[in-house]
């Protein structure tokens, strides 16, 4: 993964990302997720949680987004991605304790909190960043918005992120 220190609207995606998917209904492998070649050429809503199951993760951001999905979809989305530190199988199993199967919401793990190190973004929190949105449009960042406090989705909540798509 490169080493970037901030990431901005205007940059390019960074490459060799890669995230854990655990894609079986039952117990499988995880496999990698190589994000930077899967949104190469779509338009991706990138979401980060502190923890797959924490109060706000799963009481209102996670339920912004399957709210709002078909407006996000009608605005030329192809994917909004979930992503933790947390492994793949508790990832997976966020998904269906949601309901939410299928392509359209995906839930995708980022071990040892590589991704959000290598954007510079850990800061105090070690393994468990902010939540925070990102919108990859074909490779480039054109929003990038962290939450500034604690229990909040102001600013990386579907509602946030629906007028800049």
């Amino acid at each position: 993964m490169a080493n970037v220190t901030t990431l901005k609207p205007g940059d390019l995606f960074p490459e060799n990302v890669t995230f854990q998917n655990q894609r079986h209904k039952i117990c499988g492998i995880p496999a990698p997720y190589h994000a930077s070649d899967e949104w190469a050429n779509k338009k991706v809503v990138l979401v980060s949680v502190p923890g797959a199951f924490m109060r706000t993760c799963s009481g209102a951001h996670l339920p912004s987004y399957i709210k709002n999905l078909s407006k996000i979809k009608e605005k030329g989305v192809d994917i909004v991605a979930f992503i933790a530190y947390n492994d793949a199988y508790v990832m997976s199993a966020r998904g269906k304790a949601n309901d939410v199967e299928g392509k359209d919401i995906l839930f995708l793990s980022d071990p040892m909190a590589s991704f959000l190190k290598s954007i510079g973004w850990s800061e105090v929190l070690g393994l468990r960043g902010r939540r925070y949105a990102i919108v990859v449009d074909h490779g480039k960042i054109v929003f990038e918005q962290r939450e500034s406090g604690k229990g909040t989705i102001e600013a990386s909540g579907a509602e946030a992120v629906l007028p800049i798509l």
